[in-house]
């Protein structure tokens, strides 16, 4: 068992409370990779929370916002076919319908026929749309600021190097200014 995971088991924290008694149950074990994917776990479902809150507050689902901030960071005149926002929000095209449908019926999306090919579809923002995401994504940068606001810029740097190395070994990099489906907002 390593120090970080011993102690008073009132002072530890869920995850390390968790290791603690693996190492006691599995001591052949190392459960020290449980430190970092546990807490990144849990962190996620915190973050993911406190982002939908925003998110609720404009009428919003997480997939509704996807869309949104996809089609806003576009740049003019806001727009992309259906199978280029599946591939840059990483749900299936069926999925993706469904979004297109809500959003669409919400008056923030509009389809049209693709002027470059003529059974393809194209998705914009409507002016509504626009104005949507334009005032949920500030709120959303703020919101994300307020998350980070418990680390000091040093540790939130230090935490963006970190994840950005370990990303890399799941995710092929792209040369520098090429766009990839997978930007999130």
């Amino acid at each position: 068992m390593t120090g970080s995971i011993s102690g008073d088991p009132d002072r530890l924290d869920h995850v390390a409370r968790i290791q603690q008694a693996w190492a006691r149950e599995r001591p052949d074990l190392d459960v020290t990779p449980l430190g970092v994917i546990g807490r990144l776990h849990r962190l996620a479902g915190h973050l993911t929370d406190r982002l939908l809150i925003v998110y609720r507050r404009y009428g919003l689902g997480e997939g509704d916002f996807d869309v949104l901030a996809t089609l806003r960071r576009a740049g003019p005149p806001f727009e992309r076919a259906p199978g280029e926002l599946a591939a840059y929000t990483m749900v299936t095209t069926g999925a993706m319908t469904k979004r297109i449908d809500r959003l669409e019926r919400g008056g923030l999306v509009t389809r049209r026929p693709s002027e470059q090919d003529g059974r393809g579809r194209v998705v914009a923002l409507t002016d509504a749309g626009r104005e949507l995401i334009d005032e949920a994504f500030a709120e959303h940068t703020r919101n994300e600021r307020r998350l980070l606001d418990c680390l000091t810029p040093e540790e939130a740097a230090q935490m963006e190097r970190l994840l950005t190395t370990w990303l890399a070994c799941f995710e092929s990099p792209r040369p520098p200014g090429s766009s990839h489906p997978r930007n999130r907002p």
